[in-house]
């Protein structure tokens, strides 16, 4: 019972630190003021990130469907409880880091999570999941993936990085190769297709933000979507007939 309590106070805590970023707003501005504030290429547009709703709905569900005591104590919980308290206390602890502008900490804060989230995962895939169980922790953790690019990329903008005499679309270009590369390295190592859709969500988000100022951006980013969409539904074929 005490890991069930632990579990609803961890996502009971992030939730509040995710309104309380944008209703009082932390620091007097919301998230989105924040990441406004520069000009980030690799961001993607403003409705991109109601998958946070979408993803705290699911990690909801996962919670509640605890409750009853015949699934309380499977290895499913049991493994990934102490994981997901962590990844709740990372994912407050950022918000706060963010709002203050603790830049370089935040970056720390971020892979932390997103370190944390990959074990939660692998710890997941071990415990016989379920296909809700599943797919909570593949768009979790495909959405902090993309998050931990934007938020480097974020604070080496903040911090006049140069590039090493690179423009900026460039560094974006070969950001979203890096992250084509890795979308595709799940879908295959894993054998998971909701994964790389996440990345088709943020890519194409990124086209939208760009699509007046930096149409280069943008044709790579609907390009890169639309191979990530194909060969994750080629996979699923390949693997059903082969």
């Amino acid at each position: 019972m005490w890991r069930l309590l632990l579990n609803i106070a961890a996502f009971i805590l992030v939730l509040t630190m995710n309104y309380l970023a944008n209703a009082l707003p932390l620091n007097g501005l919301t998230t989105g003021d924040i990441a406004n504030r520069i000009t980030v290429l690799f961001q993607p547009a403003g409705y991109v990130f109601s998958i946070w709703s979408l993803i705290y709905i699911l990690l909801g569900i996962w919670i509640i469907r605890q409750f009853p005591k015949s699934r309380r104590d499977s290895p499913l919980y049991v493994n990934t409880s102490g994981l997901f308290v962590l990844s709740c206390l990372l994912n407050s602890s950022w918000i706060v880091l963010w709002h203050y502008g603790f830049w370089v900490t935040s970056v720390v804060v971020i892979i932390s999570f997103l370190l944390t989230l990959i074990a939660l995962y692998l710890k997941m895939r071990e415990s016989n999941p379920g296909k809700l169980d599943f797919a909570t922790f593949s768009i979790y953790l495909g959405w902090v993936s993309v998050a931990t690019i934007a938020n480097i990329s974020y604070v080496l903008v903040e911090k006049g990085w140069d590039g090493f005499g690179l423009s900026d679309v460039t560094w974006t270009v070969i950001m979203l190769f890096v992250a084509t590369l890795l979308a595709l390295w799940f879908r295959f190592a894993e054998n998971d297709w909701i994964y790389p859709l996440v990345f088709v969500w943020a890519f194409i988000g990124i086209g939208v933000k760009n699509m007046e100022d930096h149409s280069t951006v943008a044709y790579v980013a609907y390009a890169l979507a639309a191979v990530i969409f194909l060969v994750t539904l080629l996979g699923g074929k390949i693997k059903k007939t082969g």
